[in-house]
């Protein structure tokens, strides 16, 4: 799916969840399952739906009304007061009861109809035997409140779910809100909209429209989730992720259609708002991924694009919990952290690890300086005079001096070679690891196999980085591990990996602390010739014996 088509993809979505909410608002009438009737001259329940919301508060048929939508339908004897109470600071008695007896208040048989047909916004009842033995100021009458279902109170969540998209989808577009998710703008801004937009759905209580809700709010985490999931570095872990995106928007969006999600609102509510959060959640993370390259710190680009990526995978999330008056917490308050975590803690240490980096690649670049202006010194100098003096003792016939001179011509052309090797320049890291993998059979007494298919050459720095991180494992696989050793090199227009795998005993754990401690820098090298290019080095004792080394870089 190309970012274009995913893009209308998520605008279609968003737009049908306005159309549908609108609608909603427009014609939908919201049913708590309450039917009422008049028996003599009182108003009674006269039928509760199985599993509606007034059966789920506890209203039973045959409840006698006492006050419909404001409207006193039924007059309970009360205590009645004096009108004046006398000033002594003591609590007045009451000087009477009225009426005697609980008493239907008239009304017209007209209006009553009218009120009767109305949706139940508020109702008080009693139980029938409750007026037989109740008394003045203690009749067990139950209250039920179902006017905060109805769509005044759903517009306010549509209008705020609107804004969102609005304003996030400029915010991520401009680049204000992180460089790395310009790409994923639109898609973001309507994941953390569609939980808001569908609210009106929601407050109908009726199973088609949230079920129809949920398969909406699914469906938008969707295109966010496919966005979050092509930046997993690792193929497997893509697929992983993807498979569990699929199951978890599928779960949600049926959870929606049954009953139970309208009638245990609390419990499998909480449920569909887990299952369709999760569905960017999770690629968010995975694409997050470990703060940390082959054990060392990650450079500034890498630490802001992960707290980027688990920002934007868990505020769906966050905005499925925001399920109240005043519709702001906690979606206002993980905006705010999310603020103030950004401009004092991640981008004050973007910062110092940018500054950081900044030094080591001087360092970096200045020791290859340093390495190609000594290889030339020692080519154009050294060894041309080496050249001569061979061809002198040859000519004056001594032999055993021209074989000496040959030996030590050999020695730093092989040096030149370690310093700068022209064939990396040349014709690239594949033919450079020829080379390299010949000269390290000599040394290593076994077997040095390599593979490798490069259709494509990198540029020159991720060359460099790649030659010099199979030095410095080749180095180690021949004092550390035992032949056969096998190195494998893979170039392709979208990226470079490779691996060196030796059948010696392993690496064992903290080697690389404990060799830091002595002084040997190996694997601190190889780290930082990867995060140099922004390539994964992975270096881990395989379960049967041996070392595994894999760098593995894209390009972006």
């Amino acid at each position: 799916m190309t970012a274009e088509l995913r893009d209308r993809l998520a605008l279609l979505v968003a737009a049908s969840c306005v159309a549908a909410s609108l609608i909603a608002l427009a014609v939908a009438r919201v049913d708590v399952g309450i039917t009422l009737t008049v028996d003599g001259d009182r108003v009674v329940v006269a039928h509760v739906g199985e599993g509606s919301l007034a059966a789920r508060d506890g209203l039973q048929p045959g409840m006698v009304v006492v006050t419909l939508n404001g409207a006193l339908l039924l007059d309970l004897p009360h205590a009645v007061y004096p009108a004046e109470w006398p000033d002594t600071g003591e609590e007045p008695q009451p000087i009477g009861v009225e009426p005697d007896e609980p008493t239907p208040v008239p009304i017209d048989p007209i209006y009553l109809a009218e009120l009767i047909r109305q949706p139940v916004a508020y109702l008080d009842a009693i139980q029938p035997w409750d007026l037989e033995t109740g008394a003045a100021d203690q009749w067990a009458v139950q209250s039920f409140w179902y006017g905060h279902y109805f769509g005044g109170n759903a517009s306010m969540p549509l209008a705020l779910g609107v804004l969102i998209l609005g304003v996030g989808g400029w915010l991520l577009g401009s680049g204000r809100a992180g460089a790395s998710l310009r790409p994923l703008a639109i898609p973001a801004a309507v994941a953390a909209a569609a939980p808001f937009l569908v609210r009106p759905l929601e407050a109908t209580w009726w199973v088609p429209a949230i079920g129809l809700a949920g398969t909406l709010s699914a469906a938008a985490m969707l295109p966010l989730a496919h966005g979050l999931i092509s930046l997993i570095r690792e193929e497997y872990d893509r697929r992983l992720i993807g498979l569990a995106v699929v199951a978890f928007a599928v779960g949600a969006a049926v959870i929606a259609f049954i009953p139970l999600g309208v009638y245990n609102w609390d419990a499998s509510g909480s449920v569909r708002w887990v299952l369709a959060g999760a569905v960017p959640l999770l690629p968010g993370l995975a694409a997050a991924g470990p703060l940390t390259v082959g054990g060392h710190g990650s450079s500034s680009g890498r630490l802001l694009e992960s707290a980027e990526f688990a920002v934007a995978g868990a505020t769906p999330m966050v905005a499925f919990a925001t399920d109240g008056d005043p519709w702001l917490f906690p979606f206002a308050l993980w905006l705010a952290a999310v603020f103030v975590a950004g401009r004092f803690t991640i981008r004050p240490l973007a910062r110092l690890a940018t500054r950081a980096q900044l030094q080591r690649d001087l360092v970096v670049a200045a020791t290859e300086a340093e390495r190609a202006r000594v290889a030339a010194d020692i080519h154009d100098d050294a060894l041309q005079e080496l050249t001569l003096l061979v061809r002198r003792l040859d000519a004056a016939g001594d032999t055993e001096g021209a074989e000496i001179a040959r030996t030590v011509s050999d020695r730093l052309r092989a040096i030149c070679g370690d310093l700068r090797l022209p064939i990396l320049d040349d014709l690239g890291v594949g033919p450079a690891l020829d080379w390299l993998v010949l000269r390290i059979e000599r040394l290593a007494g076994g077997e040095v196999r390599l593979e490798r298919s490069d259709g494509t050459r990198p540029p020159a720095d991720v060359e460099l980085a790649f030659f010099r991180v199979a030095q410095e494992a080749l180095s180690n696989a021949v004092r550390h591990g035992r032949p056969p050793i096998v190195v494998r090199y893979h170039a392709t227009d979208h990226g470079a990996s490779l691996s060196i795998d030796d059948a010696g005993p392993g690496i064992a754990p903290g080697a690389g602390d404990e060799a830091e401690k002595a002084g040997r820098f190996g694997l601190l090298n190889m780290a930082q010739r990867a995060e140099q290019i922004g390539a994964i080095l992975d270096v881990r004792r395989w379960p049967g014996g041996g070392t595994h080394v894999a760098l593995e870089w894209r390009p972006r």
